[in-house]
């Protein structure tokens, strides 16, 4: 067996076992943990098969940011799990059943999945050997695909401030931000010098 062969059983037999345990641990804090290990030894078997792009890809946005903050708010926020799982035996039934339902069609998608030949013979655009996966995918996406990608940029960019917009609350005795107030203000409006006593400090309703 060589090298190549011992990292990915090492790779594929850590990202399973991370996989189970992180549907199987009932601290949602080692889920999470877990989840992180499983995209690690993922982005390690991406790399054995020279896709180092996605494996930073996978690293940086799913490890690095969505793994994180899934952290953090399972830390942050009082969650009671022992009241979730008081409901876990009345709905088990269902769960089970809607599981079994997906593993069935899974078997049959998988069962009859054929590549079509006409797929595997066609022409596919030959890349120099002197480029990276990486360099040869930022061509082909910053050129042929380069509107896809401003397109999909754009949305983004409205999902974001779609979100912003929906969560932002007037709440009563909150403070807010007054944005054009902030720009307009001057020297004179912003600082405000007094006249204090030698000795006499600041009277506390001034502070």
């Amino acid at each position: 067996m060589n090298a190549a062969a011992a990292f990915f059983y090492l790779f594929s037999g850590i990202t399973i076992a991370s996989a189970f345990m992180v549907v199987s641990s009932r601290n949602p804090v080692h889920s999470v943990l877990f989840l992180i290990l499983a995209f690690v030894n993922a982005a390690g078997l991406f790399l054995l098969l020279g896709a180092e792009f996605l494996a930073m890809l996978l690293v940086v946005v799913y490890v690095g940011a969505v793994a994180v903050l899934f952290l953090f708010v399972v830390m942050m926020l009082d969650v009671d799990f022992a009241e979730f799982r008081q409901g876990f035996l009345q709905y088990l039934p269902v769960g089970a059943l809607i599981g079994l339902i997906f593993a069935v069609e899974l078997l049959l998608v998988v069962g009859s999945w054929v590549i079509d030949p006409q797929i595997v013979r066609a022409p596919v655009a030959a890349i120099p050997a002197n480029i990276s996966n990486t360099e040869a995918l930022g061509r082909v996406l910053y050129t042929q695909y380069i509107y896809y990608f401003q397109a999909a940029g754009l949305v983004l960019l409205v999902a974001m401030i779609g979100a912003i917009v929906l969560t932002l609350r007037e709440r009563p005795g909150v403070k807010r931000q007054s944005i054009p107030q902030q720009n307009a203000r001057t020297k004179a409006t912003a600082m405000e010098v007094r006249q204090v006593q030698s000795h006499a400090g600041v009277p506390e309703e001034t502070v």
